[in-house]
């Protein structure tokens, strides 16, 4: 581990491949899990605001819950995360053929929103935690994103480098470039520890 300003940044992160793979794995983060996207509590009001825009994407049950239930619910703690149609298929999902999509970044891609899409959706499968005056960026490795990890391999691209554009998002450019100095140079110590020689 190793930290750039107030972030903590596993080791899991630095040398593993990743390149999302949407036809291999259909969208699955959009709608498996144990809740929602995880909201920040700005981004319930961004939700709020992008519903309308994006209403007429939504599937009919995607539209029940939220006439129902809200766009977004507190689920204590102060842990807040998208509704969900069942258990926790995202109602802002769409899908084209079998593949899941998230309606809200369709529309930051029209120009129609200026909000993407929440900000641990599109960190993932990086985790954010906080720990007091700092923050932890942990790599969650589920079995939905191994199509994610072959493609990164086979393309020669890392987790750093492909979330760069959130990343920047969260912390910014300077923070970014910072980060991978850093984590280049890490990669290089990693993998020159004898202790690593079996798994190059």
């Amino acid at each position: 581990m190793f930290v750039v300003d107030n972030v903590l940044i596993s080791d899991d992160l630095v040398e593993a491949a990743f390149c999302c793979n949407l036809g291999a794995c259909h969208g699955a983060c959009c709608v498996q899990g144990a809740s929602g996207a995880p909201l920040t509590p700005d981004e319930r009001e961004e939700v709020e605001k992008a519903l309308p825009i994006v209403r007429h994407r939504l599937r009919p049950e995607a539209l029940e819950v939220i006439d129902k239930k809200g766009a977004w619910e507190d689920l204590g703690n102060e842990y807040y995360a998208t509704t969900c149609v069942g258990e926790a298929e995202c109602v802002f999902v769409r899908y084209d053929g079998p593949v899941a999509k998230c309606s809200i970044q369709e529309a930051y891609h029209e120009g129609k929103t200026t909000f993407e899409k929440p900000i641990s959706c599109h960190l993932y499968p990086i985790r954010v935690q906080p720990l007091g005056e700092y923050e932890a960026l942990n790599y969650e490795q589920i079995d939905i994103c191994k199509p994610a990890i072959k493609y990164g391999k086979r393309n020669g691209v890392g987790l750093a480098e492909f979330l760069k554009g959130p990343l920047v998002r969260k912390y910014g450019k300077g923070w970014y470039d910072q980060f991978m100095i850093m984590v280049r140079d890490r990669r290089e110590h990693l993998r020159s520890d004898p202790k690593n020689a079996g798994r190059r």
